[in-house]
């Protein structure tokens, strides 16, 4: 029997089914049933016969996606509504058109770029070690989505002031001869497939009448995530017509680094000044709290996104009020996460409906370790488990060749240098699978620190063997167990219970993400995604210190400001630390919030004495010595900690490693510089 399409809609859903055919836009927040809405829409156009189901082309940005649109596409009536993927519609449609545009002989697909990326880079004298070509090619698709040519890469770079893996130039340079391998061998990478069907449908009527003919209705879900090449083959799809249902939701705008922008979605009212707008705000899928504090994160929002966000409504019974822990350091947070899990599975909570979700792979070591030694079944979603990184591998084959020396009185440093030559540079590099890779050995390096603390007289050897233990442990059969997954992995996933781990400034906002404002927002809204995540038990933690006896040099998230309760233990213990209260304004009085308004020790909308001239000096110097170092100029000091040195004007060391940003290391590095330049100022 099939559903009755308009059964069971709240009005929101039934306003946005019901909408006649033409440009539709859902705003549609978390949980507020957006695959319910537009396969009902869907379904009820073809029942009420405006469009038969041939007609109808759905787009969304996973195979996984695509197939639940499928399935309840059949369950309502409407089978035979093209559901897919952008690339898998768009090589659906080059190879039909292809032999009437180009001839018989049709280009291969390219499924895997890095050995071409990898000649390309050779020919054009660049990087050709494994992490260089992986942020080479992770590059050209960016620049392929963005629609940027290679002569047009450096100027587009330089004014959208992106981190580039190498100078603009050079990075030019590979993708030119990238595109000219790939076409002296006829074959075709998957940003080729949309870039091809958009310039068929644009330069050939023949074929542009033939598939408007064919599709006359469209659908494209995740709206807020496409990229200017999607957008281009989706316009070129519709042609001069308006038939166009948009979903999507800007507060889960997380893609921006792949090309993805919000832009289209906010545009779309002014673009189609007679689409129908709807807004869905309930929430079905999370209770009360859990919708709460994700409202008070996201009305915290700056920018134009923030401008369109929606404010979730909850509609489900009031459940437990969201958790806030503070722990010692990340060993301490993982057992306590471990602890738990293992009770909530005790008290009847099913292992496949927990997840802990973190912002960065490299964390996952921890919470594998907890998990196995607790003897609780885990998965790891979306990447590889810590031990099996090709990059943890061939660091542990470097420690175990080497392990035959006689015992280092610093373990600790030994490791360090041993595994420099493979990758743990002093400061991250600029390139995010470079920067990923780096982490995951900083990670070995960390582990080093903390097995040091409580064993006396571990040496090389016993590390390896360490590894390998664990390593070996963390290898269980393939379970239905507790999900381990990135923040990014997490999204469109859900489960009864989310621990949010590991929310401290430095990765929750990450580092690099430091001195540029529309950064800083992607990682609140990434936040915001794992916060929805949560059915009913939301637990959020953080670590003072990476490893046991550490100082407790880290600052839980700023995003944390606002969301935690005042008369919770975890405010209270912050308070604590700064004499019994909230740090205030040294203008105002205020309490602080936010990192910055912590640099400044001032409120953002209160005046600011900054020395202009001294920030222009530190901002000449630090553009020469990254220059020098070879390293994006937010390694040295971001912009932020630069203001904050220009408007303190520290005198001494002590006033320097005052200013939040600048640790024992960094003072080191650049202490004696700074305070020259201040004392220049005098």
């Amino acid at each position: 029997m099939t559903a009755d399409p308009l059964h069971d809609l709240d009005e929101e859903q039934l306003a946005a089914v019901t909408a006649p055919r033409g440009p539709v836009c859902v705003l549609a927040g978390a949980g507020t049933g957006k695959t319910r809405t537009i396969t009902r829409r869907i379904a009820h156009l073809v029942a009420t016969g405006h469009v038969a189901p041939g007609q109808v082309l759905a787009v969304t940005f996973t195979a996984r996606a695509a197939g639940e649109l499928r399935t309840r596409l059949r369950a309502l009536g409407a089978a035979g509504v093209q559901a897919r993927t952008f690339h898998a519609a768009a090589l659906r449609q080059l190879r039909y058109f292809w032999p009437q545009v180009v001839g018989d002989r049709q280009w291969q697909l390219l499924e895997h770029k890095f050995r071409a990326v990898g000649q390309a880079a050779v020919r054009a004298r660049a990087g050709t070690d494994q992490d260089a070509v992986r942020d080479l090619a992770t590059e050209i698709e960016w620049a392929k989505s963005s629609l940027i040519t290679p002569a047009e890469y450096p100027a587009a770079v330089a004014r959208l002031r992106r981190d580039t893996p190498g100078p603009a130039e050079q990075v030019a340079a590979v993708y030119a001869q990238y595109e000219e391998l790939k076409n002296q061998a006829e074959m075709l990478d998957f940003d080729d497939l949309l870039l091809h069907t958009a310039a068929i449908l644009e330069d050939h009527v023949g074929v542009a009448e033939e598939f408007r003919d064919r599709y006359r209705c469209f659908v494209v879900d995740e709206y807020q995530d496409v990229t200017a090449l999607q957008q281009r083959v989706l316009d070129a799809w519709l042609g001069e017509r308006d038939d166009l249902t948009v979903v999507g939701d800007a507060n889960q705008t997380i893609y921006t680094f792949a090309g993805a922008t919000p832009r289209h979605l906010l545009d779309f009212p002014r673009r189609f000044p007679e689409a129908v707008v709807v807004r869905l705000q309930r929430d079905y899928r999370s209770t009360p709290q859990v919708v709460a504090a994700a409202n008070t994160l996201i009305s915290a929002a700056r920018g134009r996104v923030a401008g369109s966000r929606l404010r979730l409504e909850g509609q489900l019974p009031p459940g437990p009020d969201p958790d806030f822990t503070e722990h010692d350091d990340e060993p301490a947070e993982a057992a306590a996460v471990a602890r738990r899990i293992r009770k909530l599975i005790a008290d009847g909570t099913p292992a496949a409906e927990i997840a802990v979700l973190f912002r960065i792979n490299a964390q996952s070591e921890a919470y594998e370790q907890a998990l196995a030694e607790a003897g609780i079944p885990f998965q790891v979603r979306g990447g590889e488990r810590f031990f099996q990184r090709p990059e943890i591998r061939r660091a542990v084959s470097v420690l175990r060749m080497a392990g035959g020396r006689a015992a280092d009185d610093d373990l600790v440093g030994t490791v360090r240098a041993l595994l420099a030559p493979v990758g743990l540079t002093d400061e991250p590099p600029a390139g995010a699978s470079a920067r990923t890779q780096w982490e995951s050995l900083l990670a070995l390096v960390g582990l080093a620190e903390e097995l040091v603390a409580v064993r006396e007289g571990l040496d090389l050897p016993g590390f390896v063997a360490e590894l390998d233990a664990r390593a070996d442990a963390a290898h269980p059969p393939t379970v239905q167990g507790v999900t381990l997954a990135s923040l990014h992995a997490a999204k469109g996933l859900e489960w009864d219970v989310v621990f949010l781990v590991g929310l401290v400034d430095g990765t929750l906002p990450i580092q690099h993400a430091e001195g540029d404002d529309d950064a800083i927002e992607e990682e609140r809204r990434l936040l915001y995604v794992g916060i929805t995540r949560a059915r009913r038990v939301l637990a959020l933690s953080w670590a003072l210190s990476r490893s046991p006896g550490k100082g407790r040099q880290r600052r839980r998230s700023r995003f944390l400001h606002g969301l935690i309760p005042d008369h919770h233990p975890a405010s209270r213990i912050a308070e604590s630390r700064t004499g019994g209260s909230k740090p205030r304004c040294r203008v105002c009085g205020s309490p602080l919030l936010g990192a910055e308004a912590m640099k400044m020790r001032r409120c953002g909308d209160c005046p600011s004495d900054v020395d202009m001239e001294l920030l222009d000096r530190l901002r000449s110097w630090r553009a020469s010595t990254a220059k020098e170092q070879q390293v994006p100029a937010y390694v040295v000091f971001t912009d932020a900690t630069l203001a904050a040195i220009a408007e303190h004007r520290p005198a001494d060391v002590a006033a320097l490693v005052g200013i939040p940003g600048i640790g024992a290391r960094k003072l080191d590095r650049y202490g004696s510089d700074v305070l020259a330049l201040v004392a220049d100022r005098r």
